[in-house]
């Protein structure tokens, strides 16, 4: 079974500096922001009033957390962050539900993937606990910007970089790790409706033995460009589907896990998802409630398992695929309605209730 958090809210003092119950002190913004309807809301563009920090280095380790107001940092040039991409970063969401109550969507488990990806770098990481103490209490700091309206959310983006002050290619001896949040709507820019995408056969995003089952941003900068590449071919693509190999293997989309729905030859029905053993996937929170839920379910074959872009073409042709969906913390569960692959836009079935393909419907 998969599960939210929640925790209540008090009232805080109104101090200009004060001491929560874990220790974190909180400095509160004195120049308020104003905030957006969520008509105007684009993903990623408007920030909260305040972050919270905490910097380590090898001879004092870790500083508590602090709560400041939201601005630039100071960072030395030097910094390998900025040479090596020494960075990690997490994405959650908190919830408002109708008893005032603060929700967050399976939280312990982007924090145990957030720590990985930092040991991956071979950064030092703060205890899960200290994490998620440092982000519930930012929460609560800035609840007021978790916005209302089905679809909408405050983001939550945990991040860990390098602060350490040499361009030599050496282990990091300075850490800070930093959670900034973001009220948001819909991830891409056809709003809560199914997504086109265009698999791509000519770049890999990621392959076996390497990082791409992490969080860093080594895995996401390259594939910034193919994704516009792709845009200025159909304005429609809104993502990359990432394929592998000679055999041209599924791995995901963009941001997102992907799932296809289908009958097998067998006349069996299967929901299948690529797997996550080679490590070239991201191995997503939104994608293994997925997974625990129609398990739980019973009504369907559940796989995980190597599949082709070919695979996939001989179900659309033989009229065997039923659905097929990405799934991600910022792109929630996104319908999709096409593929692009060698020249042919290859049709994917929607709702017949539903034909604008609601996410997450």
């Amino acid at each position: 079974t998969v599960g939210v958090w929640t925790f209540s809210v008090e009232k805080q003092p109104n101090s200009s500096s004060y001491i929560v119950s874990n220790n974190i002190k909180v400095t509160p913004t004195m120049t308020p922001k104003q905030k957006l309807p969520n008509d105007q809301l684009v993903f990623g563009k408007t920030f909260t009033d305040h972050l919270v920090y905490a910097d380590w280095d090898e001879e004092t380790g870790w500083k508590s957390p602090e709560i400041i107001p939201y601005g630039p940092f100071s960072i030395d040039p030097a910094a390998s962050v900025f040479h090596y991409g020494l960075e990690c970063f997490e994405g959650m969401k908190a919830y408002s539900d109708s008893n005032g109550q603060i929700r967050l969507f399976r939280p312990d488990m982007n924090i145990k993937r957030f720590r990985r990806s930092g040991q991956r770098l071979g950064m030092a990481v703060p205890d899960e606990e200290v994490l998620m103490n440092a982000i519930q209490e930012l929460v609560k700091v800035d609840r007021s910007w978790i916005p209302e309206g089905s679809g909408y959310s405050l983001y939550i983006r945990p991040t860990m970089i390098s602060t350490h002050p040499t361009i030599s290619l050496a282990p990091s001896k300075q850490v800070r790790f930093f959670t900034i949040m973001s009220p948001v709507g819909p991830y891409y820019k056809t709003g809560f409706k199914a997504v086109s995408l265009y698999a791509d056969h000519e770049h890999v995003r990621a392959w076996p033995g390497g990082a791409g089952g992490y969080k860093i941003g080594s895995n996401y900068a390259p594939a910034i460009q193919v994704s516009e590449d792709a845009a200025t071919k159909n304005k429609e693509f809104s993502s990359v589907l990432w394929l592998f190999g000679n055999d041209f293997q599924v791995t995901e989309a963009g941001t997102m896990n992907v799932f296809f729905f289908w009958i097998l030859p067998s006349g069996e029905k299967e929901l299948i998802t690529p797997s996550l053993e080679d490590g070239t996937i991201l191995p997503g929170v939104t994608r293994d409630s997925i997974l625990a839920l129609c398990r739980e379910w019973g009504e369907f074959k559940v796989t995980e398992a190597k599949f082709t872009i070919n695979d996939v073409i001989d179900a659309v042709k033989e009229n065997r695929l039923i659905e097929a969906f990405g799934s991600g913390t910022a792109a929630i569960v996104s319908p999709i309605k096409s593929i692009h692959f060698k020249g042919t836009d290859y049709p994917v079935p929607l709702d017949t209730a539903d034909p604008e393909g609601q996410a997450g419907d």
